[in-house]
């Protein structure tokens, strides 16, 4: 059985690989949304994302189906990360210091 330094490793390189594949494909769609038909922002749209991925593995469980479910969730998570740091720097360039961490 291979260590879990080797399973983290290959885990996170494979996510790596998905995100900026997406990225690629769609753009810089989740943090900066066209709003056509939502004028949710970044944030925002994130957290209904992650809402509606949590829902699909709550209705349909662990299994083969929901495991690019799972790499959608960490996928999403990193992004919200991001969106959230980006929304920290825009307040302290704006003079607010409030911070998420």
């Amino acid at each position: 059985m291979k260590n879990v330094a080797y399973k983290i490793t290959k885990i996170t390189e494979d996510l790596n690989r998905l995100l900026l594949s997406k990225n690629e494909k769609y753009g810089n769609s989740a943090l900066q949304p066209l709003n056509v038909f939502s004028s949710l922002s970044a944030i925002e749209g994130l957290c209904a994302r992650i809402d509606d991925k949590l829902a699909r593995i709550r209705n349909s469980g662990f299994n083969d189906d929901t495991e690019d479910t799972l790499f959608d969730l960490c996928g999403y998570f990193i992004l919200l990360i991001i969106a959230l740091k980006d929304e920290q720097d825009k307040r302290t360039v704006h003079g607010d210091t409030t911070s998420w961490t």
